[in-house]
């Protein structure tokens, strides 16, 4: 027979249904927006499958908070000194912290040896900076410190258009307030919905320290000296953004030991990321903790685009995780149900519980009490007979 199900029962298991489908599809959205915010994944890009945890940890600091190369320096040396005593070195050929660091120096005018020119959105920057950003080479190479040549520029399409009408321009001058630097590379624009909210329509261009200095000298700096051609130059020094990835023999070992040389001695004017844990689902088990610090700048720090990006997408993923919170309350809710109603139900019937063990245990044992009796009463025949068939022998025997 077709079992009968009641409405409201047909009408729960919908409801219950389509939460847990609206659950796993919230989970596989959070899951893809998180995954397109590749700057977060520098650690699994430089362990690049080698053995061991890596974390990769951002640090945000105000324009007044003093932070500079020589601070980086100090920073990079405790946390090798902390990894030797942790029995952490590095693999042959691998730099066991690799870092890098920026400072957005301003929007400047960019013209080239044609007609073209545009204003740009510039930031100094150090280390191994790219490895950091995931930007998308279209054509050229990135730049790095051990260059000779320290007057590459990597910029991003829009500026290549506007001054040469093409992003094949490797190796062209372009001079930014009027400072010849050449195009080292070109990269994509961002390609996510966070990125080309926060990075806006002004072209970027990423140049050395060393570039900086030429172009804006005092501007960054406090002194200022004469270079070449009457050009103004001064050593750019300071860092708005530190960036590393630190080996992490037990867990939040990095995080904790950035935290403990950063933010004593820059309380207030630092914000540090860990960007390897930030958009794992259980950093989300209080949703919306964070929106407020997030809708609210307290720090007087300037977040470049990425981190602003990826600080949106963190907001979205607190509505995306909470939603899902929510609907998985549908079906544990139900499964409550379930247990209690079978909970009374015991309650309800075990007394004939009791009586059908009860009644199916006797059965059983008057049962195998039978089987012995019958085994006995066999045994007996079998013996009653054996002992006439020998009386019948010996009758025989003697009559003979």
């Amino acid at each position: 027979m077709r079992a009968k199900f009641k409405k409201w029962q047909i009408v729960t298991a919908a409801v219950n249904a389509a939460a847990i489908v609206g659950a796993l599809v919230l989970t596989a959205v959070g899951a893809s927006a998180a995954k397109s915010q590749s700057y977060n994944n520098a650690a699994d890009r430089w362990r690049n499958g080698t053995k061991g945890e890596y974390t990769q940890i951002s640090c945000f600091f105000s324009n007044d908070a003093g932070f500079d190369i020589n601070s980086m320096n100090n920073l990079r040396g405790k946390l090798l000194n902390k990894l030797s005593e942790a029995s952490v070195t590095a693999e042959p050929g691998r730099t066991l912290v690799p870092d890098g660091y920026s400072l957005r120096a301003g929007t400047a005018q960019v013209t080239c040896d044609v007609t073209g020119r545009s204003e740009a959105e510039i930031t100094a920057v150090g280390g191994n900076f790219f490895l950091f950003r995931d930007f998308r080479l279209a054509s050229g190479a990135f730049f790095s410190d051990r260059d000779l040549m320290q007057d590459g520029a990597v910029i991003d399409k829009r500026l290549a258009w506007s001054l040469y009408g093409s992003e094949n321009i490797v190796g062209k001058n372009i001079y930014i307030n009027n400072v010849q630097l050449f195009v080292s590379g070109v990269i994509e624009t961002p390609s996510t919905e966070a990125e080309e909210r926060c990075a806006g329509d002004v072209p970027k261009a990423y140049i050395s320290y060393y570039a900086a200095g030429r172009i804006f000298g005092s501007e960054l700096t406090s002194g200022r000296d004469m270079g070449m051609e009457g050009e103004q130059s001064a050593e750019v020094t300071k860092i708005t953004c530190y960036e590393c990835v630190v080996p992490d023999p037990v867990e939040n070992f990095a995080y904790n030991c950035i935290k403990e040389n950063v933010e004593e001695t820059n309380k207030g004017k630092v914000s540090i990321v860990n960007n390897t844990e930030r958009f794992r689902p259980k950093k989300y088990r209080k949703p919306l903790e964070k929106l407020d610090g997030y809708a609210v700048q307290k720090d007087g720090i300037s977040y470049p685009f990425w981190e602003n990006a990826s600080r949106m997408v963190e907001v979205r993923l607190s509505f995306i995780y909470g939603a899902r919170k929510l609907l998985l309350i549908i079906p544990l809710l139900t499964l409550i149900c379930l247990v209690i109603t079978a909970f009374r139900l015991y309650q309800r019937k075990k007394q004939d519980l009791k009586k059908a063990v009860v009644s199916f245990v006797s059965a059983k044992w008057r049962a195998l009490r039978n089987r012995k009796e019958n085994e006995a009463v066999k045994a007996k025949e079998k013996e009653t007979e054996a002992l006439a068939e020998a009386d019948k022998r010996k009758l025989k025997i003697k009559k003979i």
